[in-house]
This record gives C-alpha cells, structure tokens and sequence, in this order.
C-alpha cells in the first residue's frame, strides 16, 4: 500500500511539473511563456482604418461615418521569466489619430502570470493578474453644451485591477487557446476637461457668469470590462507559423458622480439658482454616459522565425461592434495591418 502511495504521489507531480516538456519558443503561440532567467521582447507598428458609425455622440459632431485613416498604432511588450512557471511581463501602447486629433497611452498593463498545470498531453491552464495603469496620466478632454465631450487622448485617468485565466492544449503542431478576464476600474477625479465659459446657458448668460472655470475635474465612476476569447497557431515547420482568433470585449458605460472642482460664486447672486439648475442639467445628463460598446475581433497573423531568438510577424485584425447612443468609440469599419518584431534573451 505504501509503495503504490509513493508511486501515484510521484506520478502526480510528474504530471504537474513537466512544463518543459511542452515549452514552445513561438513567440505568437497562444501558450508561450519565457523560463527561467529569459527575457523577451514583442514590438508592434500598426496602422489602422476607421469609419465612424452613426451614434447620437458622434451625429453632434457632424463625425458621423467619417474615415479616420491613417490611425497609427504602436505597442511594446516586455517579460521575464521568474521560473518555469512565474512571469511578469509589461504591456504598453500608444495610438496616434491626427484626423480627430487625438493621441497618447491606450494601454499601460503590468502583471503576473503563473501556469498552475501542464501535463504530458500538453494541456495547460493559467491564471494571471495585472494592474491596470490608466490613472498614470489623466484624461484630458473638452466639454461643449452643444457637442458634448471631445477627447484629447486615450487614457481613463483611473486605475483598476485585472485577473484571468487561459486554458490551452497543443496536437502534434496546432495549438488551441481559451481565455476570458474581467477588469474593474476604480472611479476618481484625475481628469482635466476644458470649457468655453463663453457658452450661453441662457439668454445673456455665460457659463463664466454662473461660476465655471475654464477647466473642471469630475468624479467618474468605478466601471468594468469583460473579455472572452480564444485562439489557435499551427506550426508548418521551424520557421513558419499561421495564427489566428476571435475574442469579445464588453465596455460599460461610464458616469459621473459629481463635479470634483470648486466653482466659483456668481458675479451675481441672483443667479445662484441658474447656476444650481445647470450644475444638476450636466449630472443628470452624465449621470449615465450611455457611452459604452461590445466589440468583436477577428485576428491573423503569420510568423517566420529569422533566428533561433528573433521572430518576424505579419498580422491583420478586423473589428466588429456595437455601440451605445453616446459613444464615440463605435465604428462602420474598423480594420488594422502591422508588422511585429519579437525577440528572447
């Protein structure tokens, strides 16, 4: 009984613990991590076109199905391997679009990824967690009573917090992925919107007259995203690969607590209750932005390995969505192309 105990503990962690067995060194295979002691890099250069859908937000704009190309798209991953099973990787990028004038960080991630099993069948399951970085920079923006909301850059201002998990297993050269996240945000005020305090609220009545200042910070709420996915890589030979998958991403809707920034008294006292009336006309109207989206993407890219250590990719990604009345991220068509150069050490 004992020698049969030890046989099936030892067999166990056989089971858990061959990870290398499996170790891929395609960087775009779905189930790729480093080792120990091996650091890697993912550089991306994209650029993408965009055509507008027909939301309210952007009808206010006279942006409705308007083509928005050449948007230039730039990432940088980075990892380490702690072990064969723990790494920590940085995630960043920065998206350039003259024609709404409108750029900077779209994404600051950084994390943890720990592989809890891998077998001798190749079957593999982790789970990972990362801090999301939005609140690094603050979201800039303006805010017109007629237009609504223009956008400066990208960031949320906010910070949040991720966890996921991907399942994966690997047939002789495919390899399939599944994998879903939740991400929540966490509301705060680090934000900066512009205002043209010579709008009328009324009339002969400025926003300058009531108290607004040429810039205000608001209270955003806390919001979230979900995002399932799956994807697949087949390996033709040493050197040649072809990937692909769809995932689904979820964004609700933002809102605003309240106005974060002072205001200033009314030259005229007497219309403190103007003031009072648009103050709760702005919250009711943001109160729930109505500004969130699901999206669709379908994704390929194709891989040649240069070098043992250095990878050259090709990819293409095309978007599909839909999206809430007051969103100006919806889009007729959205498609990228770009090239990655992924390398170890």
């Amino acid at each position: 009984m004992k020698k049969t105990l030890n046989t099936l503990a030892i067999a166990t962690a056989s089971m858990i613990t061959t990870g290398a067995m499996a170790a891929t060194t395609n960087m775009e295979n779905p189930l790729f991590i480093p080792t120990e002691g091996q650091f890697y890099s993912k550089t991306s250069f994209g650029m993408m076109y965009k055509k507008a859908d027909h939301t309210l937000a952007l009808k206010a704009k006279d942006h409705d199905g308007a083509v928005e190309f050449p948007v230039w798209r730039f990432s940088q991953d980075f990892g380490y391997g702690i072990n064969d099973r723990l790494s920590t990787y940085l995630s960043l990028g920065w998206t350039q679009n003259d024609d709404i004038d409108r750029y900077g960080a779209h994404r600051a991630r950084l994390g943890l990824n720990y592989r809890i099993f891998e077998n001798e069948q190749d079957f593999v399951w982790d789970v990972y967690g990362e801090a999301y970085m939005g609140g690094l920079s603050k979201m800039t923006g303006a805010y017109d009573l007629g237009k609504g909301f223009k956008y400066d850059n990208f960031s949320s201002g906010r910070w949040g917090a991720v966890l996921g998990t991907k399942f994966g297993k690997t047939w002789d050269k495919f390899t399939a992925a599944v994998y879903a996240e939740y991400l929540q945000i966490f509301g705060n005020h680090n934000n900066k919107i512009g205002l043209n305090t010579a709008q009328e609220v009324a009339s002969g009545i400025t926003m300058g007259m009531i108290g607004f200042p040429d810039e205000i910070s608001v209270d955003l709420k806390s919001t979230k995203e979900i995002l399932a996915g799956v994807s697949g890589l087949y390996q033709f030979n040493d050197k040649w690969s072809l990937g692909g998958g769809f995932k689904f991403i979820e964004h609700t809707d933002n809102g605003v607590k309240d106005i974060h920034t002072k205001l200033n008294a009314p030259a005229n006292p007497a219309l403190e209750p103007v003031k009072q009336a648009v103050v709760q006309n702005l919250l009711d109207k943001t109160h729930n932005m109505k500004d969130g989206w699901d999206e669709y993407y379908l994704t390929l890219v194709l891989a040649n390995q240069v070098t043992d250590t250095v990878q050259l990719s090709v990819y293409a990604e095309y978007v599909f969505d839909d999206s809430h009345s007051q969103s100006q991220n919806g889009t007729d068509a959205k498609a990228e192309l770009g090239v990655r150069m992924n390398a170890r050490f």
